[in-house]
């Protein structure tokens, strides 16, 4: 029985990188280096420079971007956040996705096709690596290729792929604590080492082999266009009414009600994710513009006007007439607009310093001799500040005392925490809680005040502890 059991076949195709059969569709796609490419090109080349360099840069003494989850820190644009800074960063974070939502309803997947880092490295680095060390195998079955072309070949893919590596983690480690960790023995950090080698190892299966895998099965990106675009939005796009009917041209005068599609495949071929775009907006489509140039320069040759491939909408390519009003953008922009206002207005009102009261494992009170109530008090302060702060707390409450030490020296763009105890009479509590103001003080006068809560009795009890 195991012996004629046959896997399914598909009656049509389900991806464009899987066969029938659902075994693996190899793709080497064609380059048309058109002016779209060219353009691309040197926005890659800009996008790639700028992601090695950012690292390196300083603003107020801090990299433009740092995601420093060992010191819990997150710095963007020489402004650090820090966990406390919970609210801050939800409006940052809400800000960037509406305005991806906006972009993308304006201007389609234009980031998958220009400004994906996946689309980016593969399309201009790695697969232009493999071109050149393949030659006139690429893209060919049944040519042998000498071994020292692939050994080559995946050499500059181990390379490339560890700088990669190194770069990204740069935007988590630092280049200080990188550079260090480069210089130094990897016996020395094995950790640090381990992260090093897996993001390296990730970087060429992700290049080297899962390759447009990753936009077609595992991004979410495209899947989200179903609701991020509408029949207005930018999208690359096939014009049926100017190329169809589609079939090669004869010269014999017998072709003169045949649209302009000559039914070359060239748009197939060149396609990185291995679409036909005539089939409509799929999506594969990362926007890419491939098959636009491919496209022109087959126009070009037969005597056609540039555009049988181009971007536009949806709604134009079928003879409609854009919208100039969208209610999705008006809505986009109103979010967009209300975020930035509300972060803005957030930044402004920071402190130099903030006041966290966490939570005091143990007992919550207890009870004196002379009916006088002690409850632990456990604080965080957070320095925002590029210098060392001294902080001094003192009550606002004058039934509240405070018993231990009231200040706490803190690092730069760092945490001090604060443990004491709060004396206050039995009658000073509501419903078991007093809530009370504390006023915080640094050496530099700078000053606020927060409330915080110390826990008591609901009813005072005639002796002992609770």
């Amino acid at each position: 029985m195991a012996a004629d059991f046959q896997l399914p076949i598909a009656d049509e195709q389900v991806l464009s990188t899987l066969n029938a059969d659902g075994s693996r569709r190899w793709l080497s796609p064609r380059l048309a280096a058109g002016s779209l490419h060219r353009r691309r090109l040197i926005t890659a080349w800009v996008l790639i420079v700028l992601f090695a360099v950012l690292p390196w840069l300083r603003i107020n003494g801090h990299p433009p971007i740092l995601l420093d989850v060992m010191t819990r820190r997150f710095i963007f644009l020489g402004t650090v956040f820090r966990p406390t800074d919970t609210l801050l960063l939800a409006f940052l974070f809400l800000s960037i996705f509406t305005a991806i939502f906006l972009l993308t309803a304006i201007v389609g997947r234009v980031w998958c096709g220009w400004g994906c880092p996946q689309t980016v490295y593969l399309e201009f680095v790695y697969r232009p690596i493999e071109r050149f060390f393949m030659g006139r195998a690429y893209g060919r079955k049944g040519i042998k290729v000498a071994p020292w072309r692939l050994l080559g070949m995946y050499a500059a893919f181990v390379l490339v792929s560890a700088h990669l590596a190194n770069t990204f983690l740069a935007y988590f480690v630092g280049t200080d604590r990188l550079v260090g960790w480069t210089l130094g023995s990897p016996a020395a950090h094995p950790t640090a080492f381990a992260v090093f080698a897996v993001t390296t190892g990730l970087m060429l299966f992700d290049f080297g082999f899962f390759r447009e895998q990753l936009c077609t099965l595992v991004c979410p990106y495209g899947r989200f266009q179903s609701v991020l675009l509408d029949r207005d939005s930018l999208v690359v796009g096939y014009d049926a009414r100017r190329g169809e009917p589609r079939g090669r041209r004869r010269g014999d005068g017998t072709d003169a009600a045949q649209g302009d599609c000559v039914d070359c495949s060239l748009c197939v071929q060149v396609c990185p994710t291995g679409i036909d775009i005539r089939n409509g907006l799929q999506m594969e489509c990362i926007n890419c513009t491939q098959c636009i140039d491919a496209c022109n320069a087959v126009m070009a040759k037969i005597g056609r006007p540039p555009g049988l491939i181009r971007y536009s909408s949806q709604r134009c390519l079928e003879g409609g007439t854009p919208r100039r009003v969208r209610i999705r953008l008006a809505v986009y922009l109103l979010l967009l607009v209300g975020f930035l206002a509300t972060l803005v207005t957030l930044l402004v009102l920071r402190t130099d310093a903030g006041l966290v009261q966490k939570r005091t494992p143990g007992i919550a009170y207890a009870v004196l001799a002379d009916g006088a109530v002690r409850s632990p008090l456990h604080l965080r302060l957070d320095n925002r500040t590029d210098e060392t702060r001294r902080f001094e707390i003192s009550s606002t409450d004058p039934l509240v005392v405070l018993d231990g030490r009231t200040w706490v020296e803190v690092a730069p763009n760092d945490s001090g925490d604060l443990e004491l105890s709060v004396i206050a009479p039995a009658g000073a509590f509501e419903k078991g809680r007093r809530r009370f103001a504390v006023r915080v003080i640094d050496d530099r006068g700078n000053a606020f005040e927060d409330e915080v809560t110390i826990m008591g009795p609901l009813q005072l009890p005639r002796g002992g502890a609770s």
